[in-house]
């Protein structure tokens, strides 16, 4: 297992990455304990979690992806080995996450609310790293950098970059949060966030989490520069394209217990365009003799921004194959292919 720096901080993290948001909806308990064990055995020592986990987010579910891991850390007593980052949601209309029923937003009381929400159900006294979820503002499409602008000025009231990092400075400030971090974010949200932290010796964001694979590269025009220049460390989500780089849906294959027979929810990867550029990809893999999902993982995992790769499975002989992965090279002439398809089929799944 590689280890890198993630941004300015102390922590020299995995270059691999155990997403947890399956754990109390497609796993059980035992089996999210399961998955950690094997994680940690393999020198995966940092966990990816959230306050909307598991997934598909709905009332009955919500928490319990970090209670799993908040049980697991009190079986096994081991909360100093592992760097453990969770999420407070964002703007949405969802109401089941406050008390007062309010829909969620990025204000102070919902923060703090959110913070020690999670703190209690991970059986912890802090968060390595704290991250926003999805911005407070609206952006165009749950994508971090949409290929098709849309004038999203004026379309909700916003709590504003300075007052938000306000109160994550103060979390950090409370020993509750060590750093801070910000997901689904654009160029310009990210580069808000570290001015006002640079002017206001403010806590500075750390991290950025955006999903990024073969059909979906938009990191790349704005975000890559930032995430090197600016020492952002970038936690890669989703780098099989929520399975469709795996071949299993390939030619209207529907597998029982997959995610989109059970949830009807991966049309972020069903745009126009994406048919082609998926199974060019996994014509590739198959004609260089190596296993389609390494084959899309292995690519997220050596671009030179990436500080860490998300993975996620619901069996420990995938989660097996994914962290495999890290030992495939992506060479030159293996690069050179994989771009010659994606100028053909730039970004279909942004």
């Amino acid at each position: 297992m590689q280890y890198r720096k993630l941004g300015r901080t102390d922590l020299t993290i995995p270059s691999i990455t155990l997403g947890t948001m399956t754990w109390g909806e497609q796993n059980t308990e035992a089996e999210g304990h399961a998955q950690l064990d094997y994680a940690l055995e393999r020198g995966i020592n940092f966990l990816d979690t959230a306050e909307l986990y598991s997934i598909p987010p709905k009332p009955e579910t919500q928490g319990s992806t970090e209670r799993i891991i908040g049980t697991w850390f009190k079986a096994r007593a081991n909360r100093d080995k592992v760097i453990l980052a969770t999420k407070v949601a964002g703007r949405s209309p969802n109401t089941w996450f406050r008390d007062d029923g309010s829909p969620t937003e990025l204000n102070r009381k919902q923060i703090f609310e959110a913070v020690d929400k999670s703190l209690s159900r991970l059986q912890t006294d802090y968060i390595d790293l704290y991250q926003l979820h999805f911005p407070d503002r609206a952006v165009s499409t749950f994508g971090s950098v949409p290929t098709i602008f849309q004038d999203t000025r004026n379309t909700v009231r916003e709590n504003p970059i300075p007052e938000i990092l306000d109160v994550l400075d103060d979390l950090v400030k409370t020993g509750k949060v060590r750093y801070i971090g910000v997901s689904n974010e654009s160029p310009w949200g990210l580069m808000t966030f570290l001015h006002h932290a640079e002017v206001r010796g403010q806590a500075r964001v750390q991290s950025i989490q955006n999903a990024y694979s073969l059909v979906n590269r938009v990191f790349e025009t704005g975000l890559a520069e930032i995430s090197l220049r600016e020492d952002i460390g970038m936690l890669a989500y989703s780098p099989l394209a929520q399975g469709y780089l795996t071949g299993k849906y390939r030619d209207g294959a529907l597998p029982e217990r997959s995610r989109k027979r059970l949830f009807d929810r991966l049309q972020r990867y069903e745009k126009p365009g994406a048919e082609t550029a998926i199974n060019a990809y996994l014509d590739l893999a198959a004609e260089l003799g190596i296993d389609a999902a390494q084959f899309a993982i292995a690519f997220v995992h050596t671009r030179p921004f990436i500080a860490s790769t998300i993975i996620g499975a619901t069996s420990i002989a995938q989660l097996k194959a994914d962290i495999d992965a890290a030992d495939i090279a992506i060479t030159p002439e293996i690069e050179e292919r994989i771009n010659a398809i994606h100028q053909r089929n730039s970004n279909p799944c942004p």
